[in-house]
């Protein structure tokens, strides 16, 4: 299975060939909702420009994209920026790139190259971060067994993400679905998954 990134930082980068301006903008997103937000919003602010082309990934393995050329001809904007998010592993992101015309015709080729080329510049490999699955329940504990039990989930990298303290503990907690050792051990302690 293939491992997915996204980005934690909102990425702009502006990009010039033959006198044609692009500007990538890249967004973290959840949801195809909020990635239709994004790209009209971006594109109301952007009314001035010639294209704001653009593609949109999203879900914990990419399951759900589109893309669009807004007005550019068939294949030559949409599709690459896709292309380059998806070369990434890419998810919960959106990406409009706005084209201001120069003046001078790029033809099919140099309007691939030039979409492609932004979205590229644009990513910054050594920021993504792997989007991690987590799995998470509760476990009910009384206080002698406390100092023990963070221990044992300390050393198996199971996160503490909330206590809940009464008559007994109810600890939330949360580790990588990968870390099978840990979810087996979660699995036999919780009370709620």
């Amino acid at each position: 299975m293939a491992k997915f990134y996204f980005i934690n930082q909102t990425q702009e980068v502006t990009y010039k060939v033959e006198r044609s301006e692009f500007i990538a903008y890249l967004v973290y997103v959840d949801s195809v909702e909020q990635a239709k937000e994004e790209i009209s919003t971006r594109s109301k602010k952007m009314y001035r420009a010639t294209h704001n082309c653009w593609a949109y990934i999203v879900g914990d393995e990419g399951e759900l994209f589109h893309c669009s050329d807004a007005g550019e001809p068939s294949g030559t904007a949409g599709l690459p920026i896709l292309r380059v998010l998806q070369k990434y592993n890419l998810t919960n992101i959106a990406t409009i790139v706005t084209r201001y015309f120069g003046g001078v015709k790029l033809g099919v080729r140099g309007l691939i190259d030039a979409y492609s080329q932004v979205v590229e510049l644009a990513i910054q490999p050594e920021q993504l971060l792997p989007l991690i699955k987590l799995f998470s329940c509760k476990i009910k504990v009384n206080y002698a067994q406390l100092d023990y039990l963070k221990y044992q989930l300390q050393q198996l990298q199971v996160t503490i993400d909330h206590a809940e303290y009464t008559d007994s503990v109810l600890l939330h907690v949360s580790v990588d679905i990968e870390n099978t050792f840990a979810v087996e051990f979660l699995q036999s302690q919780c009370t709620e998954i």
